[in-house]
C-alpha cells in the first residue's frame, strides 16, 4: 500500500467526455455503427442485446463521443457507475449518454472498470450525483473522482486477475447461448417447420399431421399463482428469497432477490417453494417473459407464475413453446391494463394451439431436455463465479491482498489489448 497514491481521474486519462445527449428517434438504421446505449453497459463486459447502429454519417458528425478499443464506458443513468472496457472486436462506434474515459498510460483501463464496479466504486459515484428531476453522473464529476491507484505493474495483474473471472462467464455465456440455440432451432424445426422424425411417412389432414391436435393451452400447462407475501414479514438478509417479476428475464432467471423473509409462511402451497428447473413466467409489465429457476431457498410471488406441464406435455417443450417469439407477442396482445400490463392466465390459457402426439413429444423431450438443463447449469455456475469474483474484487482494488510478489499469466483479452496498446491511446 506504500506505493499506492490518491490521484484524480482527469490527472491520469487521456480524455473524459460525455455521449450524444438529444432525441435518436430518426437515427437508427438496421446496419452501421454501432451505437451504445446504458442498457449495453453490463458490468465489465458489453451486452449486445438490443445493440442500435447509427449511420457512418451520424457517427462522424458525434467525433467527440465516438469510443474507442479500451475506453472505459461508465452508465450515467438508471444504474450510475456500471462499467465496461470497450473490446476490439465492437470496432467502431458511437454512443449515447455514457462517460467516456480513455485511460492515460499509467492507468490499466480493466482496472478502472473494476473499480467503477465495486462497492466502493458504487459508493463514490452514488455520492456524487448531480441532477434534480433525474440524479445522474457527469463528466465534471467524473474528473474531480479521486482513487487509489497502485504501481501500473500491480493494477496489470489485478486486471489479470479479474479478467480471468470475466473470460471465464464470457466463454460460460457463449455455451449458454449455442445450447438454447440447438434447442430452439430443434422445436422450430419438429414444430414450426413440421420436420419431426417420419414426417415424411405421415399422413396430413388439412395441414395437420395425424395424431396432432388442436387443444387449449390450458391442457398442456397448469399455471400455479404465486404467494401473496405481505412486506410488513420482509426482513433484511433473511433465508428464504422472494421471487418477483424483476427476477425474471427472458429466457434468464436472476437469483438475486430484493426483498426476503426468515421463515415460510404456514400457508404457503407447496408449488411456490421453487426448485431448480422450474420454469416461471412474467404475468405483470413485460408479460410472457420465461425463465428456468437455479439456486436454492427460493419462494414464489404473486404476479408470477410457475409453469406446470400436463396433459402428455413435458416441462422441455412447455419452455421452449413460451419462448417462442409469437407466443410472447401473443401475450403482450392479450395482456390488458394501461399503466403496466397485466396477463390473466385464465385468458391465455384458453387460446388454442396444435399440439404434437405424446410419441413425439417424448422424443423431443430426450433430446432437449440435456441442452436445457446444462444451459441451467452454467448459468448458475456463472453466479458462483461472479459471486467469487465480487468477494475478491474490494480485497484487489483496496491493496489488502496483494499482487505485486504473484507471477500471474494474463488472461487472452488483457494479452489482445497488450498487442496493440496504441489503439487503447490512439
Amino acid at each position: 500500500m506504500k506505493s499506492w497514491r490518491q490521484i484524480k481521474l482527469k490527472d491520469i486519462c487521456e480524455r473524459i467526455t460525455v455521449g450524444h445527449v438529444g432525441s435518436m428517434s430518426n437515427e437508427y438504421i438496421d446496419e452501421g455503427i454501432p451505437f451504445l446505449r446504458s442498457q449495453n453497459i453490463n458490468p465489465y463486459r458489453i451486452n449486445r442485446n438490443g445493440l442500435k447502429f447509427v449511420s457512418k454519417q451520424f457517427h462522424e458528425s458525434l467525433r467527440k463521443s465516438a469510443l474507442r478499443f479500451g475506453d472505459v464506458a461508465v452508465v450515467r443513468t438508471g444504474y450510475p457507475g456500471t462499467a465496461c472496457v470497450i473490446p476490439k472486436d465492437l470496432g467502431e462506434a458511437n454512443c449515447s449518454d455514457l462517460v467516456i474515459i480513455t485511460p492515460g498510460l499509467e492507468l490499466n483501463a480493466y482496472f478502472l472498470s473494476a473499480v467503477f464496479n465495486s462497492r466502493f466504486g458504487k459508493d463514490l459515484v452514488g455520492g456524487n450525483l448531480v441532477g434534480a428531476a433525474q440524479q445522474h453522473f457527469n463528466v465534471t464529476t467524473a474528473k474531480e473522482l479521486k482513487i487509489f491507484l497502485p504501481p501500473k505493474t500491480a493494477q496489470d495483474k489485478i486486471a489479470a486477475v479479474l479478467s480471468a473471472y470475466d473470460d471465464l462467464i464470457e466463454t460460460n455465456k457463449k455455451r449458454i447461448e449455442v445450447l438454447e440455440k440447438m434447442a430452439k432451432e430443434l422445436y422450430r424445426e419438429w414444430f414450426v417447420r413440421m420436420r419431426f422424425p417420419g414426417y415424411k411417412n405421415t399422413k396430413f389432414v388439412k395441414g395437420v399431421p395425424e395424431g396432432w391436435e388442436i387443444r387449449k393451452i390450458n391442457s398442456i400447462v397448469e399455471f400455479q399463482s404465486g404467494h401473496a407475501f405481505k412486506s410488513i414479514n420482509y426482513v433484511l438478509d433473511g433465508k428464504f428469497g422472494i421471487v418477483t417479476i424483476s427476477n425474471v428475464h427472458d429466457g434468464e432467471f436472476i437469483p438475486a432477490c430484493s426483498d426476503s423473509v426468515d421463515s415460510k409462511p404456514s400457508n404457503i402451497k407447496d408449488h411456490c417453494i421453487l426448485r431448480q428447473g422450474d420454469i416461471l413466467m412474467s404475468l405483470t409489465g413485460n408479460v410472457g417473459r420465461v425463465c428456468k429457476v437455479f439456486g436454492e431457498n427460493l419462494l414464489l410471488n404473486q404476479r408470477v407464475a410457475k409453469l406446470n406441464a400436463i396433459g402428455g406435455a413435458n416441462n422441455s417443450y412447455i419452455y421452449c413453446f413460451f419462448r417462442q417469439q409469437h407466443v410472447q407477442d401473443f401475450c403482450e396482445m392479450v395482456a390488458t391494463g394501461a399503466a403496466q400490463q397485466n396477463l390473466s392466465p385464465i385468458k391465455f390459457g384458453n387460446q388454442t394451439a396444435l399440439i404434437p402426439s405424446c410419441e413425439l413429444l417424448d422424443k423431443f423431450e430426450t433430446l432437449s431436455k440435456p441442452l436445457i438443463e446444462m444451459s441451467t447449469v452454467l448459468r448458475e455456475t456463472n453466479e458462483t463465479i461472479m459471486f467469487s469474483r465480487d468477494l475478491l474484487l474490494p480485497r484487489l482494488i483496496s491493496g489488502k491482498l496483494s499482487v505485486e510478489d504473484l507471477d500471474i499469466h494474463f488472461p487472452p483479452s488483457m494479452r489482445e489489448e497488450e498487442a496493440e496498446p496504441e489503439l487503447a491511446h490512439a
